[in-house]
């Protein structure tokens, strides 16, 4: 038997999960504490994402097998978030700045009014803002005492999660990324597949600090750490490594992971599809030095609007909840909520955006609210899906949907209905494990090519829209009226 270890090193947990062939044989998670030091400000202990992974590993691995049974392993994890460490003494400097954090929101618009906007969006295919690496990791080299210094003599180094996992499992033998977490740094030109010299120069970053950028399917080396030599041969951010998990090889094929945000990848194969309205343009993956392109929408708010109305409004217990609490009234009661905690993502990247709920009367109950919220997921999402077909001139008929919240059937529901395209389901949630996985096998000789892997995909479930067109076109007008809204308030404070 040939089993494979994926870890999945994800924003609020880790998990480790066992695979053989493509079904879950066992698995282990831990929580990620979530630090807030300011408004808008958001990071991790990076030894806590380490000792989660080792600690996740461990476990599953244990649970039913011996380290000799694991052939490989891959790695997916949080994308962007930005990890600097001691080249010397493997120990991180500071916390790590997550992904989400907008403490560089004003440096980034400055950069559009300068007119940076168009280079980095041709070189990167990213749009100019704090959600991307290159920016954190400048203020982190501006504002930690002796860092800049140290980087330049090469004694610190940076990498986005997989980068530090892969340092601490290897010992501190290999410094690597793979191609799709590096196009995400906003410091990689996807063109050239090289880190850009002109970035590393605007951003102020010392190119000693980076990390070699190999295939998805490459030797990232071994770990030593469970008792025997274990090969590191699949590395993918955790978009990216969903879409392979969900076998969209084709181009035109999409999917949709609804965790902590919703992200949409759409293939476009050899075609680096540039957009002009707020889309990414990124890496699907690189296998054997080969190139795959994918649009991207990014939703910074999905599930975690779920976990809101749990821990701080107390509306639920658990997230399980919310799907009985909203199916308890046929419809929104007129409320409609913008879930921008964090500014607003794809596709009006407005970091000064805030969370709203509006429509409320004295009717309104907390399972309108609930189903505003679930509604509110669909909305973003959808938004994104229409201008990735208008943007790539492709039609998009039906989307493969992971990641925890999709779990919940009343809002796959509601996405068949609120963008009128059937949404399939594999048996696991867990593709984003199940893609690094895949990769592992691949670069480790298991699977042959994608084709062999394609043929595994299994269909779950499937949800058809079922929504009058007419009550779907009114609710599409009252949840842009409700975005209106969001965007207003950063507006109206600049100007008082």
């Amino acid at each position: 038997m040939k089993y494979i270890l994926a870890i999945d090193s994800g924003t609020t947990s880790t998990r480790a999960i066992v695979f053989n062939g493509t079904s879950e044989l066992m698995s282990y998670s831990l929580p990620i504490t979530q630090n807030y030091p300011k408004p808008g400000w958001v990071e991790h202990d990076a030894n806590e994402i380490w000792n989660t992974a080792y600690e996740c590993a461990r476990n599953a691995i244990a649970r039913r097998l011996f380290s000799r049974d694991i052939a490989c392993i891959g790695i997916t994890n949080q994308r962007e978030t930005v990890v600097v460490w001691d080249k010397n003494t493997s120990e991180p400097v500071g916390n790590a700045i997550v992904w989400q954090c907008r403490r560089t929101a004003d440096y980034c618009n400055a950069l559009v009014r300068e007119g940076y906007t168009e280079t980095i969006k041709r070189k990167t295919g990213l749009t100019l803002n704090a959600y991307f690496s290159a920016s954190k990791l400048k203020w982190f080299l501006d504002n930690t005492p002796g860092a800049r210094e140290r980087a330049e003599r090469g004694e610190l180094l940076f990498g986005t999660v997989d980068s530090w996992l892969i340092w601490k499992f290897t010992e501190g033998r290999v410094h690597a990324t793979d191609a799709t977490n590096a196009s995400r740094t906003m410091l990689y030109n996807i063109r050239t597949q090289r880190w850009d010299e002109d970035l590393l120069e605007l951003f102020g970053i010392p190119e000693a600090m980076l990390p070699e950028v190999l295939s998805c399917d490459g030797d990232f080396g071994t770990t030593r750490l469970f008792g025997t030599e274990i090969p590191i041969t699949g590395v993918a951010g955790d978009q990216h490594a969903a879409l392979f998990g969900q076998c969209c090889f084709n181009t035109g094929d999409a999917k949709t992971t609804y965790g902590t945000g919703a992200f949409l990848l759409m293939n476009t194969g050899s075609v680096a599809c540039r957009s002009t309205k707020g889309l990414v343009t990124t890496l699907s993956w690189k296998l054997k030095n080969e190139v795959t392109y994918a649009l991207e929408g990014s939703v910074f708010v999905a599930g975690a609007l779920i976990s809101w109305l749990r821990d701080e409004m107390g509306f639920i217990t658990s997230s399980e909840e919310s799907e009985r609490l909203a199916s308890s009234v046929p419809d929104n009661g007129g409320v409609y909520i913008v879930p921008a905690f964090v500014g607003l993502g794809a596709p009006y990247w407005d970091s000064y955006a805030r969370g709203t709920i509006v429509g409320l009367t004295r009717g309104t109950t907390k399972a309108h609210i609930m189903r505003a919220a679930l509604e509110a997921i669909a909305f973003e999402v959808n938004d994104v899906i229409s201008l990735m077909q208008l943007e790539s001139n492709l039609r998009i008929s039906e989307m493969k949907a992971d990641g925890g919240a999709s779990a919940n059937r009343l809002l796959m529901q509601l996405q068949a209905n609120i963008s009128r395209i059937k949404i399939k389901q594999p048996p696991t949630t867990e593709t984003t494990a199940l893609g690094a996985a895949m990769l592992a096998g691949l670069g480790a000789g298991i699977y042959r090519d994608t084709g062999s892997l394609e043929r595994e995909w299994q269909l779950k479930c499937s949800f058809s829209p079922i929504t009058q067109e007419n009550e779907r076109q009114k609710m599409l007008k009252n949840w842009q009226r409700a975005v209106e809204r969001s965007k207003a308030w950063a507006q109206e404070d600049d100007n008082e």
